[in-house]
């Protein structure tokens, strides 16, 4: 058999698999909404300040308008799950699909007596949320991305290349550092940085590329499941009020217990032996010292203005976004080196963010705000926390965010809004933050990996390794029960906002 053939049969086997998941997965969406269309509704619809009658609730989520609006959310995020097939960039098919249910909202919304306020007053909530979501992030990615032009994690990488540890060392170290750069950074820098050290020492050993991607996922969605900054999912909620910034750290030693269980399994399947060596000469371009400073002062801003004045944590972040504003000019016109920096434009940083993810947000925001205006999140919040119990259903989610991002589950979670205490609130957090570690195609580290490493890190390579995976999450979850139990009995905070409460 020709090697183009095996290679074809590898791409059919592992696309089939997919696609048969996706599938699957549709199959019973498109089920449950069925079910769902029949359940009766035991409260009043949390998304709207109109009040209906409980008939007039049963036919808005029965309507055929609303069934559509269900269709079109189905469709448009079964385009994101196929993006590295199709290309398509998954903020495309979100914001339509958002759009085309907000239309249809404003066109059968007067028939059940909605006004044009209710549905105006419904769309600026979200816009509220999106809005503080957005500036948060575009300040957090600009100064990831002056950090990459000041070469700061090139010459991380540079340094772990020439540290001359072999290839078990590597795992470790790889590791290690993904799990404790991911809460300041993004977990999706974390990875690419960190794979691009593996793929650089380790590209001719295929199996230890493959193992030590895996062991860089999970590190880095487990860092980032115990910090407000390490996950979107953990920024969504401390934003919406339900845990302090400080109460996440209770997540450590979940976090920690979630990574060393697969780490230290897959770890005797890694050699002792020296890699390949890369010689590279990488260095600190001038002012990236002082850039990492006024990160951290940022970060400190954005926590101290909303534990001491109040304030929405975008503010710290967007003012520490202007400091550096004007540092970045002060390189460019007043330093020495200046004639090597003529081209550095913090503007242009903010350009090139990642507005692919940004828009994708307002894509599932909206959306999700829609289903929520017809009462599909009530009715869901029905079904699950109170029928199901939100153990069950905090954990459930955790394994449905390795299949769906978990950052519309999350919404979705804080759209229904269930009565938890903070443990609950901690567990939802933790399963969707980690959960998504179990496919490659779980989470935005995965993702991008399967670029970096193509041609040893791919689906496939990493489903082998998902049972431990499964048991680590398995251990981070029990963890989280003998060290946390005590606050299952403490109530969440009030949102700083009232109108995060629906």
């Amino acid at each position: 058999m020709t090697q183009a053939s095996l290679q074809a049969r590898q791409f059919v086997s592992v696309e089939g698999f997919r696609n048969f998941v996706y599938f699957l997965f549709f199959s019973f969406a498109i089920i449950g909404i069925y079910m769902l269309s029949g359940y009766g509704f035991a409260a009043s619809d949390a998304a709207s300040a109109h009040m209906l009658t409980e008939e007039q609730k049963d036919a808005l989520v029965k309507h055929p308008a609303s069934l559509f609006c269900i269709v079109i959310f189905i469709l448009s995020y079964l385009l994101v799950l196929l993006e590295e097939k199709t290309h398509l960039k998954k903020s495309k098919p979100v914001m339509l699909g958002a759009g085309i249910i907000w239309v249809t909202i404003g066109l059968v919304a007067p028939s059940f007596g909605f006004s044009h306020d209710d549905v105006h007053s419904a769309v600026f909530h979200g816009l509220e949320e999106y809005a503080s979501l957005l500036l948060f992030l575009l300040a957090a990615m600009t100064y990831i991305a002056a950090l990459e032009n000041r070469q700061v994690f090139d010459v991380l990488r540079s340094k772990l290349i020439k540290a001359g540890l072999n290839k078990r060392q590597l795992f470790w170290a790889t590791g290690v550092m993904a799990f404790f750069l991911s809460p300041v950074a993004d977990n999706l820098t974390t990875s690419l940085v960190l794979g691009a050290v593996v793929m650089a020492v380790g590209a001719e050993d295929k199996k230890f590329v493959g193992v030590s991607c895996v062991n860089i996922v999970c590190a880095a969605n487990a860092g980032g499941a115990f910090s407000p900054f390490g996950d979107i999912t953990t920024l969504m909620v401390w934003q919406a009020g339900k845990v302090d910034f400080f109460e996440f750290f209770a997540l450590f030693l979940p976090s920690v217990v979630c990574f060393l269980v697969p780490a230290i399994i897959m770890s005797f399947f890694v050699p002792k032996e020296k890699p390949w060596h890369m010689e590279t000469g990488s260095k600190l371009k001038y002012g990236a010292k002082t850039m990492i400073f006024l990160g951290v002062c940022t970060i400190a801003m954005a926590v101290g203005f909303e534990q001491m004045l109040g304030l929405p944590p975008f503010i710290g972040m967007m003012t520490g976004l202007s400091v550096l504003m004007f540092f970045s000019y002060f390189i460019r016109h007043h330093t020495k080196n200046s004639h090597e920096d003529e081209d550095f434009d913090i503007i242009e940083t903010v350009a090139a963010a990642e507005w692919d993810t940004l828009l994708f947000f307002f894509g599932v925001i909206f959306s999700v705000g829609g289903l929520s205006f017809l009462g599909y999140m009530e009715l869901a919040s029905n079904l699950m926390y109170v029928e199901w119990g939100p153990t069950i259903t905090n954990i459930t989610l955790g394994f449905a965010s390795a299949l769906i991002d978990n950052i519309p589950v999350m919404f979705a979670v804080l759209t229904m809004d269930p009565e938890m205490t903070h443990f609950q609130w901690l567990l939802i957090t933790l399963t969707t933050g980690v959960g998504g570690s179990m496919l490659s195609i779980g989470s935005a580290a995965g993702v991008a990996l399967m670029g970096v490493g193509r041609g040893s890190y791919s689906f496939m390579s990493h489903l082998k390794w998902t049972p431990i995976i499964v048991l680590g999450f398995a251990a981070a979850i029990a963890v989280h029960f003998l060290v946390n139990g005590h606050m299952e009995g403490l109530q969440t905070i009030a949102p700083h906002d009232p109108a995060m409460h629906h």
